[in-house]
Formats: structure tokens, C-alpha cells, sequence
């Protein structure tokens, strides 16, 4: 008997499988969203949103999950995105509004910002993970919060774990995420040489934290997380989230 070949796992790339099955569900006009910047030390929290109909095709060759793509490689799949899709949008959270909201209410503000550079309302968003921190049920106050946005309304939301691997509009979303949030911190790094934000993106890399030590936070950090030098100066160095502060994310 010849000897049995080994299953070989591969990865899955993501397709439009579960998009199309939810436009059959009656939902047409579909959002994709997720998020980059919930874990960084530093910089805003950013939320990219890619729309798709049903006239859409496959997405461009080679979206995925911005984690997964080389700096360069997420720059030349922007434009192709954004022809690709009906509409997109990026919004951010500053790192003193996730100081002064948490970072749920962040995510909420940064969420809804991309939400309203649309031109259109989605029938249905698919969001990246297991909870739904776009439609929080204390969502009127923290809207107050945005210039602009009072008396919003959130589209449909179902949550999806993995969905930045699996739905392309949600792999899209998280590659406009990365490289809007990615330029915005590289554009201070200048300013502050010490921290290394060219390199970590404000993430908690060693060279990001010896400086933090050594010289304190900028007016750039997120001063209510439980970071070097942030305790001293806020007196307890209460975080809202300790474990999403002090990690290396997307």
C-alpha cells in the first residue's frame, strides 16, 4: 500500500464568500471595518471602512490583513482599494479623547468618523472581532464627544472573529487603517526622535519604553494608560485597558 500523503494546511486568503452570503440575506450595500491602534502606546486609535454592492468583484490581488502585508505592499493597495470599492473612509480618536472616553469610546468616535465620510449608509457592517463597541448602549454620551456627529445613527453591526482574514472588505478596511494611521505617526516622529515611532508606530517596542522612562510622555501618549513615566504624573496610573496599553498590535 503507498504510503498516505500529509494534508498540507494552507492558509486562507480572503474572498467575497461571506459578503455575498449576507447580501442573499438582504443586506446589499455592505461596510467592512476594523481597526488599528488599540494597543500602541502612542498616536490616535484609527477605523477604516470599505463598501461594497453587489456590482462589486474580487477585491484587488493580494488584500489581506494589513498585518500580514510589507509597509510598501499596503502603500500601492490604497489606490487600488479605493477604486475597487463604492466608498471608503478613515477616521481617528486622538490619544487625549481615548484619555478622556476610554478606548471603547475611542474605537466609537473613530468608528463613526469613518462612517460619516461615506456618502452613503450601509445596510450591514461586518467588524472585526467579537464585540460590538460601534453600537455600545452609552453610545449617545460619547458621541457628544465628536464635533459634528450628535444624533448619528450606527448601521446594522455583526460582529465577526477573524474577519480581517476571512472578508475582504474587512482586510481592505484594516489596510486604508494602517497606512492613515501609520503616516500619521511617522509624521511626528520627527519631533521626537527618541521614541523610535519610524520603526514601532508608537507600539510598547524596547527602544519606545527606555525612552518612556527616561524622558517621559509627550503630549502624544496616552497618558491614562499604565506607562513609564505616566504614573507618577497622573498620581494612581490608572489605564482604562492595562493589557491593550502594553503589547505590540496591528
Amino acid at each position: 500500500m503507498p504510503p498516505r500523503r500529509r494534508a498540507v494546511v494552507t492558509s486562507r486568503k480572503p474572498s467575497l464568500r461571506t459578503e455575498r452570503l449576507l447580501q442573499r440575506e438582504g443586506y446589499p450595500v455592505l461596510a467592512g471595518m476594523d481597526e488599528v491602534g488599540r494597543g500602541a502606546l502612542a498616536g490616535p486609535v484609527t477605523v477604516g471602512v470599505v463598501v461594497i454592492d453587489e456590482g462589486c468583484r474580487s477585491a484587488p490581488t493580494g488584500v489581506k490583513d494589513s498585518k500580514l502585508l510589507t509597509p510598501s505592499a499596503r502603500e500601492r493597495m490604497v489606490p487600488r482599494i479605493e477604486r475597487w470599492c463604492i466608498a471608503w473612509g478613515v477616521g481617528h480618536a486622538s490619544p487625549h479623547e481615548i484619555d478622556s472616553v476610554g478606548i471603547m469610546g475611542g474605537l466609537r468616535l473613530a468608528g463613526r468618523r469613518a462612517l460619516a465620510q461615506l456618502g452613503t449608509v450601509p445596510d450591514l457592517v461586518i467588524l472585526d472581532g467579537n464585540h460590538d463597541w460601534l453600537t455600545s448602549p452609552d453610545e449617545v454620551g460619547l458621541l457628544a464627544f465628536a464635533e459634528g456627529n450628535e444624533g448619528a445613527s450606527t448601521p446594522p453591526v455583526r460582529t465577526m472573529i477573524k474577519a480581517d482574514m476571512r472578508c475582504s472588505s474587512v482586510a481592505a478596511a484594516s489596510v486604508l487603517a494602517k497606512v492613515a494611521r501609520d503616516r500619521l505617526v511617522v509624521d511626528r516622529a520627527a519631533d521626537h526622535p527618541d521614541y523610535g515611532w519610524l520603526d514601532n508606530k508608537g507600539y510598547a517596542a524596547p527602544e519606545h519604553l527606555e525612552a518612556l522612562r527616561r524622558l517621559g510622555p509627550t503630549e502624544y501618549h496616552r497618558r491614562s494608560w499604565n506607562i513609564p513615566g505616566c504614573r507618577d504624573e497622573l498620581g494612581d496610573g490608572s489605564a482604562d485597558v492595562v493589557e491593550d496599553g502594553i503589547g505590540q498590535g496591528a
